[in-house]
C-alpha cells in the first residue's frame, strides 16, 4: 500500500500550517517553495483540504492559508481519506469464482461448522485485509498534526537536554 505524493504534500503543508503563528497565514508560493512543488500543483491540494473544512483560503494581498480548526482535531486519516479517496483498501475480485470460495459442506448426520451454512462463501483473503485495514485506520485515526508536533517538540528537547 502506498499513498499517493499528494497525501505527503497535504500533510506536510498542514503540518507547517500548524507551525506558524494563530491567526497568521502562510502563501501559496511560500508553502510550494518550502514543499518543492509547485504552486498550481499544490493549489489543487489545497483546494480540496478547503472544500473538507481543514484549511481556509484567507483572500487578498496578504491572503493565503491556515488552518480551520486545531490542529489537534485533524487526523491523519481525515487528510488521507480527502486526497485519496474513502473506498476500501480491498476487495475480492469475484466471489462468484470458485477458487475465491470456501466451501463448508456437511455430510448427512453431521452438524454444520459453528458459523457456517452448507451454501456459505467467504473470501478468505478479505478477512485478513478487512483486519490489517482496520488497524491502520485505528492508528491514523489516533495520529493528529498536532501528535506529531508534539512528538518532533520532545525528541527536540530530548536531544538537547542529552547535548550538555
Amino acid at each position: 500500500m502506498q499513498f499517493s505524493k499528494s497525501t505527503g504534500y497535504a500533510l506536510h503543508a498542514l503540518i507547517h500550517l500548524a507551525r506558524s503563528e494563530r491567526g497568521q497565514n502562510v502563501g501559496i508560493k511560500e508553502l510550494s517553495a518550502l514543499l518543492g512543488v509547485s504552486e498550481s500543483y499544490l493549489s489543487k491540494i489545497m483546494s480540496k483540504l478547503r472544500q473538507d473544512g481543514i484549511v481556509k483560503a484567507v483572500t487578498g494581498v496578504n491572503g493565503g492559508y491556515e488552518l480551520a480548526r486545531s490542529a489537534d482535531q485533524i487526523t491523519f486519516l481525515e487528510v488521507i481519506q480527502i486526497i485519496e479517496g474513502r473506498q476500501r483498501l480491498y476487495d475480492c475480485f469475484s466471489m462468484d469464482e470458485e477458487r475465491h470460495q470456501l466451501f463448508f459442506e456437511a455430510k448427512s448426520g453431521d452438524t454444520e461448522p459453528q458459523g457456517y451454512s452448507v451454501h456459505s462463501k467467504q473470501c478468505l483473503v478479505k478477512k485478513v485485509m478487512d483486519g490489517a485495514e482496520q488497524q491502520m485506520t485505528d492508528y491514523l485515526k489516533r495520529h493528529t498534526i498536532q501528535s506529531v508536533l508534539d512528538a518532533a517538540s520532545f525528541e527536540c528537547a530530548y536531544h538537547e537536554t542529552n547535548k550538555k
